[in-house]
């Protein structure tokens, strides 16, 4: 059976001949590849032409990673804007007030509170969550600043007192909250990224606080799934 395109067997040929890739043949001629293959399998080119087509493919390669690269980071960024666009439309509907306040600590110390039975305390080597656990701690159970005591974890590298300082400015307390600092001596000589400030514990006295925040935590659980169980 004869090729619809085999008028154009021989253009195809001297495209190849002269060093041409069979897609660059292929997209000014309308030929399909596989047809293509076996028309031009036997044609051997230069050692120039085999070098020139093999340079070409890696630049082409390089570009195709770099527009990948550019399509994906499009991609993230889309998919971070709509993350935050819902972010905001929930925390819209949120109510502003205590028992939502303290149902939201509960939660973050049932996942990162001190369980021992000895009183309230919560670690974190970020600031913001060190800080919202203070603020509940006074705008909530209404506990003085100076019962609030912290107590840094640093590695070897960093400054204890340059530490203080920064904890006591993020969280907005006296120096004198500030109990012993503890150095980590495992970490010696190993370099402390800039941005890692230790980790700051805070405690209050109060054990009561953390049963209720325990009991507020798991009770909510147990609503819910008792609530999907009626289903």
């Amino acid at each position: 059976m004869i090729s619809r395109w085999a008028n154009q067997k021989p253009k195809a040929i001297a495209l190849r001949r002269k060093g041409n890739a069979i897609r660059d043949i292929e997209k000014k001629l309308g030929i399909p590849r596989s047809t293509l293959s076996g028309w031009l399998r036997s044609i051997q080119l230069t050692k120039r032409q085999q070098t020139k087509l093999k340079k070409r493919a890696e630049q082409g390669l390089v570009k195709a990673r770099l527009e990948a690269v550019r399509w994906h980071n499009a991609q993230k960024s889309y998919r971070l804007e709509k993350a935050a666009q819902i972010g905001e439309e929930v925390l819209e509907r949120i109510p502003n007030d205590t028992a939502t306040l303290e149902l939201a600590l509960a939660f973050l110390y049932l996942g990162e509170g001190s369980k021992r039975n000895i009183g309230t305390s919560l670690g974190s080597s970020d600031p913001r969550i060190a800080k919202f656990f203070v603020q509940c701690l006074k705008k909530i159970y209404g506990v003085p600043v100076e019962n609030i005591r912290c107590y840094l974890h640093l590695r070897s590298d960093q400054n204890p007192e340059k530490m203080k300082r920064y904890w006591s400015h993020e969280l907005r307390l006296l120096r004198t909250n500030f109990g012993k600092t503890s150095i980590d001596k495992r970490t010696a000589g190993k370099p402390t990224y800039p941005h890692y400030k230790g980790v700051c514990l805070i405690e209050c006295g109060r054990v009561d606080i953390q049963r209720r925040l325990m009991y507020i935590a798991n009770g909510f659980c147990e609503r819910i799934n008792e609530a999907s169980m009626r289903r």
